[in-house]
């Protein structure tokens, strides 16, 4: 708070400076018999302050860039988020000279051209050549960014591999559900209307995919390999993101959406690369859906595909954990010894009767 004050403060005198010295301008110029009219004493004093600004503000936004870099977009860890980095590269390249050309030429002109009643204007009728370069050579580049826009969003957003391993996100206020395809990574059907506190995704228990189907806390991802997200929402616009891995879609109510992807970096050697031993890769909601969207937040963990198979067997399936298969034959489990007191009551009753 002190340092921004402080800097507010120096601002200021700067600026008192800068007045007091184009009055004293003024002055100077008055005593010297300079005729030059009010207008054109502000028209000068303005083409200053543009030629000051320029020359402090552009290596000012040079310096910020570089100085705030680490609170980018941190590197990404799937392969399609290499893809978006490039052509963010690409288009850097082809605009930044632009920027800093097309400012110096506004700033400088500002200050050699400001208004006075000695320069007469020059009537520029046109030049068929010009307009072709500066026609011709933007119309090129825009040509090749949209080229490698268009070829990466067909490879991003194209159909999944077939063996990409499936997983459910519901988005929810103010929570994500994580449904998983179990080991036969088949995700079973689910309606609307089987939803209830015990079948929280409305899993259709006929269809025998959902058997294995299980949901976990944490969103658990294999190394290298592809995994396809299937996002929906139960009640408002939600947002599925993933910085580090570039991925972020929408999650609509009503309107399924989906994103594939390969994580390229395991928790782990992200870990080791940062230098920070509590590093977690996490997931977001980047839509803002109400009081507390701040909590919409998952840890992810990426892992060798080998420990995410180990992870994905130890897991209890949601139709074992409710017990669906008791509750659908409406029987209640008993024990051996209830079983043997009920063997001997009826045999008793047997013998009873047969007397």
């Amino acid at each position: 708070m002190n340092t921004t004050l402080l800097g507010l403060i120096i601002v200021l005198l700067v600026l008192i400076i800068l007045f007091q010295i184009s009055r004293a301008g003024e002055l100077i110029g008055v005593l010297r018999g300079n005729n030059m009219t009010s207008q054109e004493r502000n028209n000068k004093i303005h083409g200053m302050l543009f030629l000051i600004f320029m020359i402090v503000g552009l290596p000012l936004s040079f310096w910020a860039t570089w100085y705030y870099k680490d609170w980018f977009l941190p590197p990404a860890s799937s392969v399609h988020g290499a893809e978006i980095e490039s052509m963010f590269f690409w288009t850097l390249v082809a605009t930044v000279p632009v920027f800093v050309l097309t400012h110096i030429v506004l700033f400088v002109f500002s200050y050699i051209y400001s208004g006075s009643a000695t320069k007469k204007s020059y009537y520029f009728p046109g030049s068929n050549k010009l307009e072709m370069i500066w026609t011709m050579i933007p119309a090129f580049v825009m040509i090749l960014l949209v080229y490698q826009g268009i070829s990466s969003w067909y490879r991003i957003m194209g159909d999944a591999p077939a063996d990409a391993y499936i997983i459910e996100a519901t988005a929810k206020q103010f929570a994500w559900d994580f449904r998983y395809s179990g080991l036969d990574n088949k995700l079973g059907n689910k309606q609307i209307k089987y939803i209830s506190s015990e079948n929280a995704f409305g899993q259709d228990w006929k269809d025998a995919n959902n058997k294995d189907d299980f949901q976990a806390d944490t969103l658990h991802l294999p190394l290298n390999k592809a995994v396809l997200v299937k996002i929906n929402a139960l009640d408002v616009l939600h947002n599925f993101y993933l910085p580090h891995f570039k991925v972020k879609m929408d999650a609509v109510p009503g309107i399924p959406t989906q994103f594939w992807f390969i994580p390229t970096k395991t928790t782990e050697q992200m870990r080791q690369d940062l230098n920070n031993p509590k590093f977690e890769y996490e997931l977001a909601c980047a839509e803002l859906c109400g009081v507390s969207h701040f909590n919409m937040r998952r840890v992810v963990v990426v892992e060798e595909e080998a420990k995410f198979k180990k992870w994905l067997a130890s897991q209890e399936s949601l139709y074992k954990k409710q017990n669906v298969a008791a509750k659908e034959s409406n029987t209640t489990p008993t024990t051996a010894s209830q079983q043997t007191e009920e063997n001997s009551s009826a045999t008793t009753s047997k013998k009873v009767s047969l007397k």
